[in-house]
């Protein structure tokens, strides 16, 4: 499953959590239900993974968490705020060049519509 196919299924269940619950929650609430709604859908979901840094040919542990992989290929941010700011995009862009992975999704479930809170991120893809 390509990177992009992986993405048409996020989108349509964080289509589903936002129909269901709408805007105000707090991000953990969405991400444990979006992480079920993947599992139900049957993909691989990894939740809150440590990500290591290499810095100076060392392997640092105190890197980040990322929110959820998906299938080893999509990194999931998401956020409940009132607005996403340039450092969120530029979070996630960083998240990707260090798992070398290609694409990942900002998604903000605080919008008053999902598809206005959701952005495609991209490293080389």
């Amino acid at each position: 499953m390509t990177e992009n196919e992986i993405s048409k299924i996020i989108v349509n269940c964080a289509f589903n959590v936002h129909s269901s619950l709408g805007p105000g929650l707090l991000e953990s609430v969405y991400e444990e239900l979006l992480a079920f709604e993947l599992t139900d859908y049957g993909l691989f979901v990894e939740r809150q993974k440590p990500i290591p840094v290499l810095y100076k040919d060392t392997k640092m542990e105190i890197g980040f968490r990322a929110d959820l992989i998906i299938e080893h290929k999509v990194i999931i941010e998401i956020k409940s705020v009132e607005a996403i700011a340039p450092v969120h995009q530029k979070q996630l862009l960083t998240y990707l060049r260090i798992t070398g992975n290609k694409l990942g999704l900002l998604i903000n479930f605080n919008s008053a519509l999902i598809k206005d809170g959701i952005q495609r991120i991209v490293n080389n893809l």
